[in-house]
């Protein structure tokens, strides 16, 4: 028996933004934001805050653990036996912000999950893209 810990995956999608990291930001901790691009929420950018994220397919059960505001931002990402961390790192970019998605924890078993992750964030970021160009700065 190999007493080894399974080998962790994890899903980036990094951006350039043409959007200072204050616009960014506020799209990644506001829930009548968030809920524009994402899902709705009872977010709020405080290490500690236990919150979720509600979808017509279910509800992610998280808890924000990083908050340095316009650099990073992480919680905890639970739903459906899946233990993840979603971490957003914001870097100033010559065109405006350079933002980095990660989400880690997937297990070799969890190959639905990650497909749907990779599939799913791509989406999210099409539609966070869409609510940048028409929100106000």
């Amino acid at each position: 028996m190999n007493a080894t810990a399974p080998e962790l995956r994890t899903v980036v999608i990094e951006r350039d933004f043409p959007h200072p990291p204050e616009k960014l930001w506020r799209a990644l901790t506001q829930p009548h934001l968030i809920e524009a691009w994402l899902m709705k929420s009872d977010f709020m950018p405080v290490a500690g805050h236990h919150f979720h994220f509600r979808a017509e397919w279910g509800a992610v059960d998280c808890m924000v653990t990083e908050v340095a505001p316009q650099r990073t931002l992480a919680y905890t990402w639970s739903a459906y036996g899946l233990e993840s961390v979603v971490t957003w790192t914001l870097e100033p970019s010559a065109s405006g912000t350079l933002l980095r998605m990660e989400q880690s924890g997937f297990r070799p078993d969890q190959e639905q999950a990650y497909q749907g992750a990779k599939f799913g964030w791509q989406k999210f970021f099409g539609a966070l893209e869409q609510v940048l160009a028409t929100e106000a700065a």
